[in-house]
């Protein structure tokens, strides 16, 4: 928590530099000057030749990613999440300086993109960064990449809220406080500092609001059914133009450039679809944007936006889900009930983004904190659940998963207790288990483990009193068969066995047992009660019995929708991720 102080601190410091290199980064592509002063790109002097522009900036990022980092092709979030889940959090010092200035040299060259993904990837790359200077842990790393991504993120936005919701619906894995409290630290001091530096006002301030009744939430609802089905399209234009691309006869690097043509040629047809487009989402809430202005802008935006993505160039997707859902609600606006202007901008921008990137608190949250309206709050959160049930039963993976997906990574995010966390060994263990006594001479128990009646691979040892004393295996048998019972058949069991037994108590969690089986590599473990004596015996195949239980419930809810849970060879049929 101490270190996250200083990731907060270093992540609002990088995102006001990314922020100020992409207004450099326009001025020098779009008017030839070297200026942080904030101009439209539609005032350029370049006319036509503006096209060139795009073509020019993703060549620079094809070659940076070529003898840089392929690492920095992407949106950020999904190439953060690779890393947090099989890079064991380290991120390289090359790609914290590389992501958010080939992410400046796209926007600022046009590219539709936001700012938000690569400041989550740099933001984790501080962390991860400071973690390894300090030769920290791989898990205490991964908190504090989450932490550097989540402030960069309240950092950009001014949503700290929404960023420690970002960390837990889409980053951290896990729910526990060694993860969330550095976050929350790095979060509230990247906001605490973002007031010296940039506007603490919310980013797109807005007061509409709607009230409750039965024909609202069912519009609210029908808008998150709309922004999911947007959702699925969208992503499938996403990954449509990527299998494209992957088609070509020429290296990825060049990939790029012919995305970045179709971005100079849309921003011919509508220069407002080019750049981050903070203003168009000002003027979607504003509900200045008319019907045709809509459309022209989602059209154009969400063509350029797929295509530039596919080609692997470097940006961000929250900002362009923004408009996207922002101009489907202010073509909608018409048809549903009466509302402030821009109220249904606002619910599409919020049911975009939580359907398109599965995370529907931090969708509701962003909009709440974004624009300072808390009277949107129940609008917010049905349109935002709507979209994401949506998305769930439209789509297998999200925007974010599959591009790990076709990597050859499986990413589940259900969040569910284990049921060994749910589990006594009473529940699970086999009572009355076979034992040896200890009075047995060496030689009969060679004979029992040769008896065709015998099935386990080993027995606990117990005396007189049924105190296990013991276990024997089929390893200390062959050990002593191949010795040739020299010396030992006549001896009794107890004197060739070891006492140090991995014991189980009948009132422990299964989680515990299964651990200290895992650890000292041992298949079947005596249950002992207090004094020692043998009540029972768990083996591996008793662990499974409490994964059963989970499957018999999922196999009753399957029944219950008139779906077979089982699929050919008798396992649960993977359901969509959620």
């Amino acid at each position: 928590m101490a270190i996250a102080i200083l990731v907060g601190i270093a992540s609002v410091g990088t995102a006001w530099a990314l922020l100020r290199l992409i207004t450099l980064c326009t001025n020098i592509a779009y008017f030839g000057r070297v200026s942080l002063e904030e101009l439209p790109i539609s005032d350029s002097p370049w006319g036509v030749w503006v096209v060139i522009v795009p073509v020019v900036g993703c060549l620079i990022i094809g070659l940076m990613a070529r003898f840089g980092s392929e690492k920095i092709r992407g949106h950020g979030i999904p190439e953060a999440i690779e890393a947090i889940l099989i890079g064991r959090s380290r991120i390289s010092a090359k790609v914290a300086v590389l992501k958010p200035l080939s992410s400046a040299i796209s926007i600022g060259s046009g590219g539709p993109f936001g700012a938000e993904g690569p400041i989550i990837m740099t933001g984790g790359a501080v962390g991860s960064l400071i973690a390894q200077m300090v030769h920290l842990s791989s898990g205490e790393r991964k908190a504090l990449l989450v932490a550097g991504a989540a402030s960069g993120m309240t950092a950009i936005f001014g949503t700290p809220l929404a960023a420690v919701l970002l960390a837990i619906e889409l980053l951290l894995f896990e729910w526990k406080p060694r993860s969330f409290l550095p976050v929350v630290v790095a979060v509230a001091v990247a906001a605490a500092c973002r007031t010296l530096l940039l506007d603490p006002a919310p980013l797109f301030a807005y007061a509409g609001q709607m009230g409750a009744s039965p024909i609202n939430f069912l519009s609210w609802a029908a808008i998150g059914v709309i922004a999911g089905l947007g959702s699925g399209v969208l992503t499938a234009m996403v990954y449509g133009s990527e299998d494209l691309f992957q088609k070509l006869p020429i290296h990825w690097m060049w990939w790029p450039m012919i995305g970045g043509l179709v971005v100079g040629l849309g921003g011919l047809i509508e220069p407002a679809a080019l750049g981050v487009g903070y203003e168009n989402i000002r003027h979607l809430l504003a509900g200045d944007l008319g019907f045709t202005g809509a459309l022209l802008l989602l059209v154009v935006k969400a063509i350029i936006w797929a295509v530039a993505l596919g080609s692997g160039t470097s940006g961000g997707v929250l900002a362009p889900l923004l408009i996207f859902g922002g101009a489907i609600g202010a073509l909608l606006a018409p048809i549903f009930p009466s509302a402030d202007p821009g109220f249904w901008s606002l619910l599409g921008m919020a049911a975009m983004m939580g359907g398109t990137m599965r995370s529907p608190l931090t969708a509701t949250l962003f909009a709440l904190e974004l624009t300072g309206d808390q009277h949107a709050l129940l609008p917010l959160l049905v349109a935002c659940a709507i979209a994401y049930a949506t998305t769930v039963l439209l789509l297998k993976r999200s925007i974010l998963t599959e591009k790990i997906a076709r990597r050859g990574l499986h990413i589940t995010r259900e969040y569910q207790v284990d049921p060994f966390e749910q589990t006594w060994v009473r529940d699970i263990m086999v009572q009355k288990p076979d034992a040896l006594d200890a009075s047995w001479t060496v030689g009969q128990t060679v004979d029992h483990f040769m008896n065709l009646e015998h099935r386990h691979k080993s027995y606990p040892v117990i005396d007189s009193d049924q105190v296990v004393v013991g276990m024997v295996s089929r390893g200390d048998v062959l050990g002593w068969m191949t010795n040739g019972n020299a010396g030992v058949e006549g001896g009794l069991l107890s004197e060739f066995v070891s006492s140090d037994v991995v014991s189980a108590s009948p009132d422990e969690l299964v989680s515990h047992l299964a651990d200290r089986m895992s650890a000292y590599g041992v298949g079947r473990v005596p249950v002992i009660d207090a004094d020692g004596r043998l009540i029972g015996l768990v083996a591996r195949k008793d662990l499974l019995a409490a994964r059963a239980r989970r499957m018999a419930e999922e196999r009753d809810h399957a029944r219950l929708l008139g779906r077979n849970a089982l699929d050919s060879r008798g396992t649960l049929a993977a359901q969509p991720e959620a």
